[in-house]
């Protein structure tokens, strides 16, 4: 998998279109890897990129394409159907990666206000999820991809598909940046074999303002970052970056610029951030989860904090 990757999730922002010329040129500037979801609703778009991409000589084996099954296909049978809509709308014969994108079935609808609550929402069940689980695990018997993963998992929730999978998930795309580091979980998937995928690599500045609250802190105004910045002479978010691959995460920034999404890359094969800068941003964790979750909780009087096993106990 390649160490940096595209995001294509453009929130309330961005057309399908914007985003799908964004992967064509950032294929063109070196790009291999772009993480896609159905949920997204790019996908077809995204496929004519790609398309594009491999008659001007992109190979398909060169490529590294995620995408992920969305809360209402958690059901049986639906998770080849879901697949099977990503694979026509990306004109692919397969994945590299599939991830189940939140590990619970709680819909709601694109753009809803964080106070929205499905009335068929419930906790986390894991007998529910391995059933999905498993199915995802038959995608990789019939060669649909070729790894499978999850997102937005917890230690707590982790411990227990690992006793219980059959196929190991190969990577956690979770949110990373340096003001959110998630250092526990981060050591535990990587003492698994479980490869970190980070968004919100920079902070997220871009995201809906729905998910917007007054305490978010910004990675890109942090001293620390400021000041590894101006040794560089890059942009902030060029340190955010470089931190995430050198630390071993592979983030997944979304730009559709031309100069942000190839200095994105770029950045990572010159001017590497010292022992001493790694360090002192490795102590500026602020703890601030930007993508907190609200829709998917399942009661009305619930903090976001129970969808995430602060305690290390599963919610009920």
């Amino acid at each position: 998998m390649p160490a940096v990757g595209l995001g294509t999730f453009g929130s309330d922002r961005f057309t399908a279109e914007q985003i799908s010329d964004a992967v064509l040129g950032a294929i063109s500037v070196g790009y291999r890897h772009i993480d896609c979801a159905s949920v997204y609703e790019n996908e077809k778009e995204i496929g004519e990129a790609l398309k594009i991409a491999m008659k001007n000589g992109i190979k398909r084996e060169d490529l590294w394409i995620n995408s992920k099954v969305w809360n209402d296909m958690h059901g049986d049978g639906d998770v080849l159907i879901s697949v099977a809509k990503t694979l026509k709308d990306l004109k692919l014969d397969y994945l590299d990666l599939y991830l189940i994108h939140w590990p619970f079935p709680n819909y709601h609808a694109p753009g809803c206000s964080v106070d929205s609550r499905s009335e068929n929402a419930h906790p986390y069940i894991h007998e529910e999820f391995m059933k999905t689980w498993r199915q995802m695990e038959r995608l990789v018997d019939m060669g649909l991809v070729r790894n499978i993963g999850t997102s937005n998992m917890t230690k707590a929730k982790f411990e227990l598909l690992l006793k219980d999978a059959r196929i190991k998930p190969a990577v956690n795309e979770m949110e990373q940046h340096p003001h959110f580091q998630q250092q526990e979980l981060f050591d535990f998937c990587i003492k698994n074999n479980i490869q970190p995928i980070g968004f919100c690599p920079i902070g997220s500045p871009t995201r809906p303002d729905r998910d917007k609250t007054e305490n978010d802190t910004v990675d890109i105004e942090d001293p620390v970052i400021l000041a590894a910045a101006k040794r560089l002479g890059v942009h902030p978010a060029v340190v955010c970056i470089k931190w995430a691959v050198q630390r071993g995460q592979v983030p997944i920034p979304f730009s559709v610029k031309r100069n942000e999404y190839l200095s994105n890359i770029k950045c990572v094969t010159e001017n590497p951030l010292t022992d001493e800068e790694m360090e002192a941003i490795s102590k500026i964790d602020k703890n601030c989860r930007l993508i907190k979750g609200q829709v998917f909780l399942w009661k009305d009087n619930q903090s976001w904090e129970d969808l995430w096993d602060l305690e290390g106990i599963i919610a009920k």
